[in-house]
């Protein structure tokens, strides 16, 4: 009986991911027995290059993507701009899902697919990124006894995904990614032991169709939350699967606590903007009501100066909490240095 192997290896890669995707795809071997997919978070409005680019940096063929395809051992896929990846029962899905922390494609679906479809040969890749995208998929794909491995923190151009993946799922698999070929060969190499039938997971089953575009809602596998989805409005349900705790509304939009308050911070400024243009307006029209002649004339006009200033009070507040919250902080590990774009490099990705 041919032993079984580990076949499946999911790659996920938001800021600073491109130069790391390319180190690993380097670093693969031209006879690997797995098929690679990738996800990368783009924009959903330009069109990338990166398969093009991932397809000059390493022996292994990218193909396009078509919807209902088998994969094939050698070869790497990478998702389309705007469209979730998913392996459903050995077959590429593109899905128009709900987005997740804000992106489509997202890691994580692609994460819990894999973890479904592939169970103990899956193999879950985090690299450089921020935020904390990935790190709930990669918790799905060891639970049906997949492996995972995480581009070092110290070296990723990101650190935040690699870091936040380490503190979701213990993996003694952790390299640079210059290294992550080598090891990624390695692991598919090793003969996978047998392991008892795993039970059904329902609640990945239902994540995974959400992705999917199917008839599923998250209030029935989730209590409320008590929290707004930034994507549609509607109220989030908890998913506590882990040590932290996810958040989904009722159609599928999908949040980590991090991605959530760093959308809660950008709601919260464009709602600072609309009070500012509004007291401005306010302002304004006072003014002009206080130089009216006829107001003049009833002893009106004072009035309207007050509400004048008390506007300008106020405006001045609000511009004061726009500019705390838009102040820039200390360089660190995930902060971009002059010229660099958080989301891809080098620029002729897009």
């Amino acid at each position: 009986m041919t032993a079984r192997h580990r076949d499946v290896i999911a790659v996920g890669a938001s800021a600073g991911g491109v130069e790391s995707l390319r180190a690993l795809v380097a670093g693969l071997p031209p006879d690997l027995p797995a098929s690679v997919l990738v996800v990368l978070h783009l924009p959903r409005d330009a069109p990338s290059a990166l398969p093009s680019i991932l397809d000059r940096s390493g022996p292994l063929p990218v193909a396009g993507v078509f919807e209902g395809e088998r994969i094939r051992p050698g070869r790497i896929y990478v998702a389309p701009i705007d469209h979730h990846l998913l392996l459903l029962d050995g077959h590429l899905r593109l899905s128009h899902g709900p987005a997740e922390n804000g992106h489509r494609p997202a890691i994580d679906p692609l994460f819990r697919s894999v973890a479904r479809a592939a169970g103990p040969r899956g193999i879950g890749v985090v690299l450089s990124g921020s935020r904390d995208d990935g790190a709930a998929g990669l918790t799905s794909i060891v639970a049906r006894g997949g492996l995972a491995v995480v581009q070092d923190p110290a070296e990723a151009l990101y650190s935040s995904m690699p870091l936040a993946a380490l503190a979701r799922t213990a993996t003694e698999h952790v390299a640079p990614a210059a290294k992550l070929g080598g090891l990624l060969a390695e692991l598919t190499a090793m003969p996978l032991p047998d392991e008892p039938r795993l039970p059904a997971d329902e609640l990945l089953d239902s994540e995974v169709a959400m992705s999917d575009l199917a008839a599923v809602t998250t209030d029935r596998f989730a209590p409320p939350a008590g929290f707004g989805c930034p994507a549609c409005g509607g109220g989030l349900f908890q998913i506590d699967d882990g040590p932290v705790p996810r958040y989904r509304c009722r159609i599928g939009h999908a949040w980590s606590p991090e991605s959530l308050l760093d959308e809660q911070a950008i709601a919260l400024e464009g709602a600072l903007w609309m009070a500012l243009r509004a007291l401005e307006e306010k302002s304004e029209l006072s003014r002009r009501m206080a130089a009216n002649g006829a107001h003049r004339r009833a002893g009106t006009g004072a009035r309207f100066d007050n509400i004048a200033a008390d506007a300008d009070a106020a405006g001045a507040t609000i511009r004061r909490l726009i500019a705390r919250l838009g102040a820039m902080p200390e360089r660190g590990p995930d902060t971009a240095a002059p010229g660099e774009h958080p989301d891809e490099s080098p620029s002729d990705v897009r």
